[in-house]
């Protein structure tokens, strides 16, 4: 039987392993980034490499290693095979560390899709070494399995994992082959081996066997969505299992899909859940909340029948106190719900309760926090439809659902929202004074420079609020585009500055997705100001100005804003994305009324950005605008030249309030003893060393970046490999010394650092960059740095 071929792990893992073994076995190429700079010659590197590796150096494995894998990644084919055959050579010969068998795997993962076939043989290969080398190690430390679990387990075919929920062998699709290369594959085979794996594992006797099955089904499930929807059959079977373990390692595998977003809920399904909220086993219903917080609801019957469960385990587990959380949660998932909810309850706690206080009821709060849950929900049209008397019934529960909501917002925000959505005068309250032994109360007087003070100190506003004023801000700068071409562009210029002013200042004040998204706001309107200004200079046929109005600088300044809001932001939803593309797709017109119809790559471009907003928008969840449809139209009919004018007047900016988890990516660079007044020593004509600390700020593992470093007219760009930093997804940080080469024949000298990504998204600007630093367009992820040197014989 032929064995299903070797999986390669992502970059992002073999990072992580690469990083988890560097505290036992430290790895010579976590050293510092990679210099993009010319060496020896490939053929003299390989023989020195060779030399070292037949005679055992003093360096060890390590240094033979480390010379290897820079070779590997050399521009000839020949060279990176021979230095893969040079790396299995080394496993072979030598007892090699962790650390080595990490890093030569990596290597190897990195040219499994090179061009040429001699390497990717050669790297098939050195990971086929690695595996034997790992297990080779199982018996003696007892991580060998884990570890391989890491490295050959993080992607697998969707029709292995398919076959393994069937006990049945599913036939291939002859109809599916692909051509490459003018020649026909036929199709990718189903391993029989793999027959109903899973279905076999939550059938067997031994709990143990299950809840594992049920473990590996849950951690697969983010690989395929098809994959996760059959499981998920598979897994709700469980929820009725014998023992303990195996039901709540189950309900962890849900946990997992539903953190993933792999987790479906359909109506067939709502029972099982709806019993294990009033589980007798306090665990299960613990982790049955946690997944009803995350999952969506398709249906209004679904949602109303899970909070009636949830209010009933409330009223039997009134010490369970969490519960109000989760109800917020649900709510909030669910916003055109839950205002339906707020509209009945609102009848209800209006009508005459004949002296019963409807407050102390577990229900009445439990729907009282479902229903100011509208209120933080993404659901924009209904947050104004909640009745007045939910908010001055929820006043008297300000403590209560200040803990149901946690950390969203504080409880003084809390309190002044209420009472501006009641009419209530936040001031006019008059609260009990803890100084006082009797019934006494402070006065106005008393606590108003007590108020002033909480508001002054305040770091983070009310997220209600802030969209407020971020809606009021949207609407001035919708009002001022379309009555640009009658004010004085002064006015129009004035008017967008105070609002990006205003944006920065509730910037400032706010953290996480919001600070993320009122910094991307003030992107925007720069990018708009750039737009008013480029058609004011159409207008007046200014074509030849020079300076900052300059039609060609402004052009610029458009394109390097939108690169911007592309790449220095993450966690785009559709609509963000959305308004980038028409953004790009204007200043690519901008661009094609300067260059002509003949430039093929404007056109190019512009082809580009049509096809991504037709993506976006595909399956109907949005909506092209109707610029962006005429411009197609144009496109397609080859019009695009003949009137670009006319398409460019219709453009209209109407910015998004929905945006999601988004994150700011930033980038912080710091130098270590280095100031004008204490400058660093350097010998003219030799490389010096810039001792650097840098910080990044949610870089995915796909981004590139580089230090740009400059002095005079010399530009030195150096590839940071991200393996070599520290920390998680968030936040990453390493301290590593860079060698600069174009030194000058100075007695002193100042280099200007600067971190840089790559930004492959679609721009208007021809700039080519050196063929040994970035390809294509690039930003600024960090300010410019100064770092002082001076001549050894001069200090």
């Amino acid at each position: 039987m032929e064995e299903p071929p070797l999986l390669a792990s992502t970059s992002r893992a073999t990072a992580s392993v690469a990083s988890s073994s560097s505290a036992n076995c430290p790895d010579p190429m976590d050293e510092g980034p990679s210099v993009s700079v010319p060496g020896l010659p490939f053929a003299e590197q390989l023989r020195a490499a060779g030399r070292g590796a037949s005679s055992g150096s003093p360096g060890g494995p390590e240094a033979q290693v480390q010379a290897l894998a820079s070779i590997s990644r050399g521009i000839y084919p020949l060279a990176r095979a021979e230095a893969l055959r040079g790396l299995a050579a080394v496993l072979e010969t030598a007892d090699a560390p962790g650390g080595v068998v990490e890093l030569c795997h990596g290597c190897a993962v990195g040219l499994m899709r090179d061009e040429d076939e001699g390497v990717r043989l050669a790297s098939v290969r050195l990971i086929a070494l690695c595996a034997d080398k790992l297990n080779t190690r199982e018996g003696s430390d007892g991580n060998g399995d884990n570890q391989t679990d890491i490295m050959f387990l993080q992607r697998v075919s969707e029709g292995v994992l398919l076959q393994s929920l069937s006990k049945k062998v599913i036939k291939p699709n002859t109809g599916s082959g692909s051509i490459i290369k003018g020649e026909k594959v036929p199709p990718k085979l189903i391993y029989p081996c793999a027959a109903g794996i899973f279905a076999h594992g939550i059938e067997d006797e031994f709990h143990q066997v299950r809840t594992a099955a049920c473990k590996s089904l849950g951690a697969l499930s983010k690989l395929s969505a098809q994959y996760a929807q059959k499981a998920l059959d598979l897994l709700m079977g469980m929820m009725n299992d014998d023992t303990e373990a195996v039901r709540l390692q189950t309900l962890q595998a849900l946990f997992h899909m539903a953190t993933y977003g792999c987790l479906t809920v359909q109506e067939m399904h709502m029972h099982m859940f709806l019993g294990l909220l009033v589980d007798m086993n306090a665990s299960i219903r613990d982790a049955t909340r946690k997944i009803l917080g995350l999952v969506n609801l398709p249906k209004l019957q679904m949602f109303k029948s899970a909070i009636d469960v949830l209010i009933t385990s409330l009223e039997k587990h009134q010490e369970e106190q969490e519960i109000y959380s989760v109800l917020f949660s649900v709510g909030k998932n669910h916003g055109n719900f839950s205002a339906n909810i707020a509209k009945h309850l609102a009848k209800e706690i209006s009508m005459p309760s004949d002296g019963e206080l409807i407050l102390d009821k577990p229900r009445i709060k439990a729907l009282l926090i479902v229903s100011i849950s509208v209120a933080f929900s993404d659901d924009k049209h209904n947050k104004r439809d909640i009745p007045e008397v939910i908010f001055s019934h929820a006043i008297s529960l300000l403590g209560k659902i200040s803990c149901a909501i946690g950390e969203v917002v504080d409880q003084n925000s809390l309190l002044s929202y209420f009472c501006q959505r009641t009419g209530i005068p936040f001031w006019e309250t008059k609260l009990p004074s803890r100084e006082s032994e009797g019934c006494s109360v402070e006065t106005v007087a008393d606590i108003r420079p007590r108020i002033e003070k909480t508001v002054k100190s305040t770091k983070c506003l009310d997220e209600v609020l802030t969209m407020q004023s971020v809606k009021s801000i949207i609407e001035t700068v919708e009002r001022t585009w379309t009555i640009r071409k009658s004010c004085n562009i002064r006015d129009v210029r004035n008017i967008l500055r105070t609002c990006k002013e205003e944006l920065r200042i509730l910037a400032s004040n706010s953290s996480g997705s919001t600070g993320a998204f009122l910094s991307f706001l003030c992107e925007y309107l720069d990018a708009v100001q750039f737009i008013v200004e480029i058609l004011r200079s159409f207008q007046l046929d200014n074509s030849y100005d020079l300076g900052p109005t300059s039609p060609d600088i402004l052009l610029e300044k458009l394109d390097t804003s939108i690169r911007r809001m592309k790449c220095c932001y993450a966690g785009f939803n559709r609509g963000m994305e959305i308004q980038v593309c028409e953004l790009a797709l204007l200043a690519n017109l901008f661009g094609l009324s300067k260059v002509g119809i003949q430039s093929k790559l404007v056109l190019d471009k512009l082809h580009w950005m049509i096809n991504r907003l037709d993506c976006l928008c595909a399956d109907g969840s949005c909506e092209l605008s109707y610029f962006s449809r005429e411009i197609k139209k144009a496109f397609d009919a080859n019009f695009v030249g003949h009137d670009i004018f006319t398409l460019l007047e219709l453009f209209h900016p109407k910015p998004t309030t929905d945006y999601g988890m988004l994150k700011t990516i930033s980038a912080d660079l710091q130098v270590r003893d280095n100031d004008p007044e204490n400058s660093s020593t350097y010998v003219c004509g030799l490389p010096v060393a810039v001792s650097l600390y840098i910080s990044l700020c949610n870089i995915s593992s796909q981004d590139r970046l580089w230090l740009r470093m400059i002095v005079g007219e010399s530009i030195q760009h150096t590839f940071l490999e991200l393996s070599s930093f520290g920390g998680n997804d968030e936040v990453k940080s390493c301290s590593t010394i860079i060698p600069f080469y174009a030194t000058p024949m100075a007695c002193s000298f100042v280099l200007r650092a600067c971190l840089v990504m790559e930004c492959p998204y679609g721009s208007v600007s021809i700039r080519q960059e050196c063929n040994r630093g970035p390809s294509g367009s690039i930003i600024e992820l960090s300010d410019e740095l100064d770092v002082y040197f001076v001549c050894t014989k001069r200090r």
